[in-house]
């Protein structure tokens, strides 16, 4: 992010006590290497509706330009989780965090933050499309620079335009169709139209909660595909109940799962994707696993 952005402006990056000569360099949870400051980690972040613990005390890093996956069983907090990463989960009537989200150093939940800029850096693609139906494909893809507040040239816009719908993989798709009505769209083209109005204010992160749910299995495939693209250019957490996408495209995946009957979500285990579906070190995360548990 560069200097004197939205952001840095909104935080101070006093809010993250840790000296900054220990901020530079830290290392990666999975895998030990010591890394570049990473672009987000929650530290004991804990979700609530009013007086109900949801999820609670979630550590966990996410590594630049990688992709996690987050699984577990309806139910326990995972999605609830993700929200708070760029703090929709708070838009919800009594809903509160506790703990840290820490974007590049600074904790997102400090006191003058701004929200539009944190969801500006930490962009959001939801379960079911949701692009505006009855506004053109331009303007989808315009919306979110326009509802972060951010001026564009006219010339601007149309290479905004073209740069992120080919970034959604949509351009080649829609390009002789820009102002026609996004509900028109399938329902594929319809979530990556979404992505591509995500990518529009260039995001360091970019949530995905079950993107492809409502899809059919080429549409799926696509999105897949896509994510793998873009994990070049951005890091993604994504929420998934299928266990086989999750192996596919996440590079790390982190379980969550509710122990006991009425007691909160919990981070279980998290490590490289491949060793957590071959070799899991918790009994619970190898009952999720291999089928025998959610």
């Amino acid at each position: 992010m560069t200097d004197g952005s939205p952001l840095e402006k909104a935080m101070s990056a006093e809010s993250d006590p840790t000296p900054s000569s220990e901020r530079a360099e830290r290392p990666n949870a999975v895998n030990g290497a010591a890394v570049a400051e990473l672009p987000l980690r929650s530290r004991d972040l804990s979700c609530y509706y009013g007086k109900h613990l949801a999820v609670e005390g979630v550590t966990l890093e996410f590594c630049e330009n990688s992709v996690t996956a987050l699984i577990g069983p309806s139910g326990c907090g995972k999605s609830t989780y993700l929200r708070s990463l760029n703090r929709m989960h708070e838009l919800i009537p009594n809903a509160y965090n506790t703990g840290e989200a820490v974007l590049r150093g600074t904790n997102i939940f400090e006191r003058g933050a701004d929200p539009v800029a944190i969801r500006r850096a930490i962009g959001m693609v939801f379960q079911r499309p949701n692009p505006f139906p009855t506004k053109s494909i331009a303007d989808n893809v315009l919306a979110g620079p326009k509802f972060s507040r951010v001026k564009l040239s006219r010339s601007d816009r149309t290479d905004l335009v073209e740069h992120t719908l080919r970034g959604a993989g949509l351009w080649n798709e829609v390009k002789n169709r820009l102002n026609a009505p996004a509900g028109g769209l399938s329902g594929g083209q319809q979530q990556r139209l979404c992505i591509a109005r995500a990518l529009g204010v260039e995001p360091e992160v970019l949530l995905m909660d079950e993107p492809c749910s409502a899809l059919d299995p080429q549409s799926t495939l696509r999105i897949e595909d896509l994510i793998q693209e873009l994990k070049d250019r951005v890091t993604i957490v994504i929420v998934t109940h299928n266990m086989q996408q999750a192996a596919r495209v996440s590079d790390t995946t982190a379980f969550f799962t509710i122990t006991n009957e009425g007691e909160p979500g919990r981070l279980i285990e998290v490590g490289q994707t491949e060793e957590m579906f071959s070799n899991p070190k918790d009994p619970q995360t190898e009952a999720y696993v291999s089928g025998r548990f959610g």
